[in-house]
Formats: C-alpha cells, sequence, structure tokens
C-alpha cells in the first residue's frame, strides 16, 4: 500500500524551506552549515554504506521563535545479496536495495523551546533516496533534554513502499525510542554514551532485520573529532556478510560547523 504523494511532501519543505532562506527572514536568526567525512554511516545502529566511508553535510536555519527547516545529504549503499540457511551469499532469490541507492538527502522542519530546565524539539523529518528506490518515508519526532540526558522518539507517518505479505507500513506502527548522556569529563573532551529500540514492519523491512532490535554506542570527542563503538543485537540480511551490523564497529568522523552569516 503505497501513503502519501511524494512530490507533494517534497514540494511542501521545499516551500518551508525557500521561505526561511529569504533575506528578510535571516533577520535575528542563525544559518549554519556542516560537514562531516566519518569512516562509516552508521544509523540506528545500522550501517548504511556497508561499512564504507561517507561524506556529508546539511544547512539549517533557525528563527529567534524557535522554528527551523534544513536539509541533510550523505552517500549511502546496500548490499544486493543476502545469506541462505547455509551461509552462502547469492542474489538468485533476493533482489536487495543495491545500486537502487546511492544518496540520501533529509528534509526536516520543527520547533524547539525551553520550560525550565528542560529542553524540548518536536518536528516532521522526510527521507528521501534515489526514484528509483522507492522507499522514501516520513516520521514525526519528539526530543526531551535536561542537565546532560536526552530522550527522543519518532514515529513513522508515511512511505512510498508498498507493504509485504503481513506488513504494516501505516502511521504509527513502527516507532524508535532512544536515551544519551553526554558529559564534558576534561578540557571540551565529552563522553557519550547512548541507547536506541527500533520496532514495527517497516523497521523490518527497511532495515532487514528479523524482529525489533537494540542499539548501543558508547563515544569520545572533541572540537570535532569522534570516535564511536557501536553495537547491535540485529539478526537477520543486516547481522550477515557485507553489513555485519551484529559485530563491534569502530567509527571515526570529523564535523566542521560554520555560520553563515558571521
Amino acid at each position: 500500500m503505497t501513503q502519501g504523494n511524494k512530490a507533494t511532501r517534497i514540494a511542501l519543505l521545499t516551500a518551508l524551506a525557500g521561505s526561511a532562506f529569504s533575506t528578510s527572514a535571516f533577520a535575528g536568526g542563525d544559518l549554519t552549515a556542516n560537514a562531516t567525512f566519518t569512516t562509516n554511516y552508521v544509523w540506528r545502529g545500522l550501517t548504511q554504506t556497508l561499512n564504507d566511508p561517507a561524506v556529508q553535510g546539511g544547512i539549517d536555519y533557525t528563527d529567534e521563535s524557535g522554528l527551523y527547516v534544513g536539509t541533510w545529504l550523505s552517500n549511502v549503499k546496500y548490499a544486493n545479496a543476502t545469506t541462505t540457511a547455509d551461509g552462502a551469499v547469492t542474489s538468485d532469490n533476493f533482489n536487495g536495495a543495491g545500486d537502487r541507492f546511492s544518496y540520501e538527502n533529509d528534509l526536516y522542519f520543527g520547533y524547539t523551546m525551553d520550560t525550565g530546565p528542560i529542553s524540548w524539539d518536536a518536528g516532521y523529518l522526510y527521507y528521501n533516496y534515489d526514484s528509483a528506490a522507492d522507499f522514501d518515508f516520513g516520521e514525526v519526532y519528539l526530543k526531551a533534554a535536561a542537565a546532560g540526558f536526552s530522550l527522543a522518539g519518532y514515529m513513522l507517518t508515511n512511505t512510498e513502499a508498498d507493504e509485504g505479505p503481513n506488513q504494516d507500513f501505516s502511521a504509527g506502527s513502527t516507532y524508535y525510542l532512544s536515551a544519551d548522556y553526554g558529559i564534558d569529563v576534561y578540557r571540551g573532551i565529552v563522553l557519550g554514551a547512548h541507547v536506541g529500540y527500533h520496532a514495527g514492519d517497516f523497521s523490518e523491512a527497511f532495515n532487514v532485520v528479523d524482529g525489533n532490535y537494540l542499539e548501543y554506542n558508547v563515544s569520545v570527542s572533541k572540537a570535532g573529532f569522534s570516535l564511536m563503538a557501536s553495537d547491535t543485537d540485529a539478526d537477520g540480511i543486516a547481522a550477515g556478510p557485507g553489513y555485519q551490523n551484529d559485530d563491534v564497529r569502530y567509527v571515526l568522523s570529523y564535523t566542521i560547523d560554520v555560520d553563515l552569516l558571521d
């Protein structure tokens, strides 16, 4: 069951971005850009590049009111083959993602506010891939942060992907929950810990996992550099050759942030 209209959603987000990026809209707001090089693009504990490096970048506009809009881009790569019961790798019985995916372009908008010591962030995020992929999807999210701790929840709202037998891709059927903690231990060196849980039929189909899965990582970062150790309890194709998401992986990345209005 195909849900929503991709062209309409992109047009709406583009219009919002165009409005926010107009010259008059910059008054009293922040326009920033970022660029990242990472040895592996890991999303919710799972590699999105078959454990190869990725180059990423984005641009964001935040108004004084707390409203924001932005976009982000990365290369991606997924396997063509699967693992059979005897451990062999074959493409005969599985048409994997393969070359139908080459990039991910995220479009999002939302609102941030503070209530006492708690910071809130609510919005909508649209994941846009190559047109041949037919797997674009959108989520609404809510985040809360205080004293180094943060909690987040994401819920599927729409997708252009077709449901398979006994699958449910309807709004609210798939969700992701996470908890994070970060602390500055010495002269800007930040230690971080993260745990996340992804559940639902769409997660199984998109991530080629068997059932729900838990993912977790620890990291150390300073001045744009970050080193992360990540692992999951994922089963299925995602744990097989190429992906190896059931193994501990180490990811080194460097991010540059630029204030475009400075």
